[in-house]
């Protein structure tokens, strides 16, 4: 393959030959070095080429170096070998190089990772993505874009970006603020923490990748933060009720990235989390339905009671008959109020034999021959 450097300048010869030419009229070599120039000045323009190179640690990591295309934003860190689109191998410094004019001309995410799996343990242990051994680094990059990961202090690799696409260590950046989230969690492992600083964090990285001015290093938080394992979950989903940024990231995904995967499936996460929360929030307003129809039946069965025991104090009501005895009287009384003859004559302090006779005299004073007959005479005259 062509390195970029030679491309340019063979395409420079070539302008410059045409221009040198007798048979060239003066408007065709004005041209010529118009183009001459531009290209001069900007070399990707003939190049078109993309150029991604670094180094790895040589003493610890002797393995393949892959170049991955990220379009799905949930498989953002791990191995995938379905989004793997170059392999190469380091040299004995440990530089390594991809090049090529193969990759979209739109920014994209990409991973660049190296592992120290053997080939026989791969299949199983990246079964899900998790490689225990692997060393990696995400950016953002397009076709014409340079970039360099060279070491940082103490040898380490993979930690910083030299690009000149301003958006390539944007991903970096804003793992630096999530790890200060994480380490102001840590310091009090409490939900009260949790809970009064998470709005805070929320926040800040809201604002900050916002700030950015590109849509995919939004992405790069919005897959933090909505992630259902993480313990800002919860927080999302109350935080996506009320704030319009989740609806105003669609709208410039949409404008940036218009039919793009990401673009496409931000759209249906978005609906589909909204859909979680309407159908929560519906639940709980049919929680509340039941409970007060459940209240309300309550209330009529203790109206019911109220009227029935009413009914009931009602009929053991004294009753004033000026045909009756005073003993006769007491009797009646008590016969309404459902007690037996024994009962009676321990009220009363007499006999049975003598409360059997006031019943007697009683049933003939008000022409009845039993007790439920005193009592259906009773409740009718109320």
């Amino acid at each position: 393959m062509m390195i970029p450097q030679v491309k340019t300048l063979i395409i420079l010869r070539v302008i410059r030959l045409t221009i040198k030419k007798n048979n060239t009229d003066k408007l065709m070599k004005f041209y010529f070095l118009i183009v001459y120039c531009i290209v001069l000045l900007f070399p990707k323009i003939a190049s078109s080429q993309y150029e991604f190179s670094g180094y790895v640690d040589k003493k610890n990591w002797t393995g393949d170096v892959y170049l991955s295309l990220i379009e799905d934003y949930r498989q953002l860190s791990g191995v995938y070998p379905e989004q793997i689109i170059a392999k190469t191998t380091s040299d004995t410094t440990g530089y390594f190089s991809f090049t090529g004019d193969n990759l979209p001309v739109q920014n994209h995410m990409y991973r660049i990772h190296i592992e120290g799996c053997s080939e026989k343990d791969k299949k199983p242990i990246h079964f899900n993505g998790i490689c225990p051994d692997s060393k990696e680094v995400l950016f953002i990059a397009n076709n014409t874009d340079t970039l360099t990961l060279p070491f940082s202090f103490d040898d380490e690799m993979f930690c910083r970006i030299v690009s000149d696409n301003e958006k390539s260590n944007a991903f970096i950046k804003v793992d630096s603020i999530i790890d200060e989230m994480h380490f102001a969690f840590a310091s009090y492992r409490s939900n009260t923490n949790r809970k009064i600083n998470t709005k805070k964090w929320f926040t800040r990285l809201h604002k900050y990748v916002k700030n950015q001015n590109e849509p995919l290093t939004e992405l790069y938080v919005h897959a933090f933060l909505s992630d259902k394992a993480n313990k800002l979950y919860a927080y999302y989903l109350k935080d996506l009720k009320n704030n319009v940024y989740y609806d105003h990231l669609a709208e410039r995904l949409e404008q940036k990235y218009p039919n793009s995967t990401y673009t496409e499936q931000y759209r249906a996460e978005l609906a589909s989390d909204k859909f979680l929360v309407n159908s929560k929030e519906g639940t709980s307003n049919i929680s509340w339905l039941w409970l007060i129809l459940l209240l309300l039946l309550l209330s009529v069965l203790m109206n019911i009671f109220q009227f029935l025991k009413y009914r009931k104090n009602k009929n053991s009501e004294s009753v004033i008959d000026m045909n009756l005895t005073q003993q006769e009287q007491k009797v009646l009384n008590l016969i309404l109020a459902d007690k037996t003859n024994k009962e009676i004559a321990s009220t009363m302090f007499v006999s049975i034999s003598t409360i059997k006779t006031h019943i007697n005299n009683l049933y003939k004073k008000l022409g009845v021959r039993t007790r439920n007959e005193v009592k259906s005479m009773y409740i009718n005259k109320q």
